[in-house]
């Protein structure tokens, strides 16, 4: 028991090290510090220098539950952090684009991958996993390059953070959808596909209006007057919610963002972003590097490298054209919509759980595995990169905006 604390100890030491060291060198290389987290969590994770290193014959750098647990933590709190940005009026206001938008990214990638890996001859029920691994969009990669370049009250960054959020709950109920074929799809039946998507949509629906109505009144600074109470009460209610979330089958991070688009227009709003900047800069690049630590390159062969070629075209793909398109009919900005189709590419916990479950119940080979493992990593790459080129653009048109 004690030399596993050492490990997972050890491995949060170094990968939070790792994490901080690149992101040194990335802010003075002029890139977004979310890729160099990514790449450091790549560099000393297990497949990487951190098997080189042993503790009583384990990597160094152990992949635990518990470090995949602090991970998941680190994405609730960038979401909160997300939430707190935008207002649930502006929500509302945004609802049919973000709806429209989010629909889209899910549905153009899940049909798309779908009939090119059957194409490839996968069978139906691995290209539907596959295919799911496809839909989710990491929001928390996005939103942290778009605050970098303080761009969350853009235009854009709102149509991407209620997109993707409608995008995750689509995807979840997707992945609940699929996941419940066990192995078949001779017994699909649709009007069970349906209800399982309104039932999450309206578990969302409700954990939003509860957490609108409840949460303000809870953490209200006139009933918390000792040193530290308000910040805890809101840590307490969006680990709660969190959790409320993932009990009812939802993603957690969704009960985060919840809570902290409750508390956006609230009197403690400054407060509680105050502590979470603070919480942030520990959590967030935590999350990245454990996400980048999860990638092996072990055993890569031509198979390997050519179904991940594809899988990560269809990914880019999908999500440029499935949101990019339909957020120019609400934007009227080809500019804006483009980069809402780019902030929508980069994959994350999802695509690694869909993973994760095809690999442990015998349906998806190691290879393919590996390759949608590659294809979060390799989108959540490209997205940061493909921001800031765009964002540059700005700043070469307008220098005093810099």
């Amino acid at each position: 028991m004690e030399s596993h604390f050492i490990q997972v100890v050890i491995a949060v030491c170094i990968l939070l090290f790792a994490a901080k060291l690149m992101a040194e060198l990335f802010v003075r290389l002029r890139l977004p510090t979310v890729l160099g987290e990514l790449l450091a969590g790549m560099i000393v994770g297990p497949f990487a220098i951190g098997s080189l290193f042993t503790i009583q014959g384990e990597a160094l750098v152990n992949l635990s539950d518990e470090v995949r647990i602090l991970g998941e933590i680190g994405a609730v709190v960038i979401l909160f952090m997300a939430g707190l940005e935008m207002t649930p009026r502006e929500f509302l206001r945004g609802g049919k684009a973000s709806f429209t938008v989010g629909t889209l990214g899910v549905i153009a990638p899940f049909f798309v991958g779908f009939y090119v890996f059957q194409a490839f001859g996968f069978e139906a029920y691995q290209a539907m996993l596959v295919a799911t691994a496809l839909t989710a969009t990491s929001v928390a990669i996005s939103v942290q390059v778009l605050s970098e370049f303080g761009k969350l009250r853009s235009p854009e960054a709102r149509l991407i953070i209620g997109a993707a959020v409608v995008d995750d709950i689509l995807a979840i109920a997707v992945l609940s959808v699929v996941t419940s074929f066990g192995g078949g799809t001779e017994s699909v039946d649709v009007a069970e596909m349906t209800f399982t998507v309104l039932k999450v949509l309206g578990f969302f629906a409700a954990m939003a209006i509860a957490a609108v109505f409840l949460v303000p009144r809870l953490v209200n600074s006139r009933l918390w007057k000792a040193s530290g109470s308000v910040e805890g009460v809101v840590t307490a209610a969006f680990f709660g919610v969190a959790g409320l979330a993932a009990a009812i089958g939802l993603s957690p991070i969704l009960g985060s963002f919840v809570v902290g688009m409750a508390l956006s227009s609230t009197k403690v709003f400054e407060r509680v972003e105050h502590y979470m900047s603070k919480l942030g800069l520990i959590f967030a690049p935590l999350f990245f590097a454990i996400i980048g630590a999860q990638v092996d390159f072990r055993g890569v062969n031509f198979e390997i490298l050519l179904i991940g070629a594809v899988i990560i075209s269809v990914a880019i793909a999908t999500k440029l054209l499935g949101c990019g398109l339909p957020a120019w009919l609400f934007l009227r900005n080809g500019q804006q919509a483009r980069r809402v189709g780019i902030g929508m590419i980069s994959r994350g916990e999802v695509g690694l759980i869909v993973a994760g479950v095809g690999l442990t119940s015998g349906v998806l080979a190691s290879s393919v595995y590996t390759t949608i493992v590659i294809m979060v990593a390799v989108t959540s790459i490209i997205t940061p990169i493909w921001l800031k080129i765009e964002y540059r653009k700005d700043v070469q048109r307008n220098p005093s905006t810099q």
